[in-house]
C-alpha cells in the first residue's frame, strides 16, 4: 500500500489508526517503562516550551493559579 511506511501492514495498526504493540503480549513492566519515557520526554518538552515562550507560561500559571481558586470541593 502506498500511503503506508516501509514495512508497517495493515494489521499493525489499531481502529484508530494508531500503531499497536509489535508483540501480542506486551508486559506490564514494557508497558510501564515506556510510559515513563513518554512522561519523562513530556515533562521535557513542557520545560522546554515554557523556556523559550516566558510570557506564555506566566500566562498559564496565572490562569491555573486562578482555576484553583476558584474550585470547589
Amino acid at each position: 500500500m502506498p500511503d503506508l511506511p516501509e514495512g508497517d501492514t495493515p494489521g499493525d495498526r489499531d481502529s484508530a489508526g494508531r500503531r499497536t504493540a509489535a508483540t501480542p503480549q506486551e508486559t506490564d513492566a514494557e508497558r510501564r517503562r515506556r510510559r515513563a519515557r513518554f512522561l519523562r520526554e513530556l515533562a521535557e518538552a513542557r520545560e522546554l516550551r515554557d523556556r523559550v515562550q516566558p510570557r506564555r507560561a506566566k500566562t498559564a500559571r496565572l490562569r491555573h493559579a486562578m482555576r484553583m481558586r476558584t474550585f470547589r470541593w
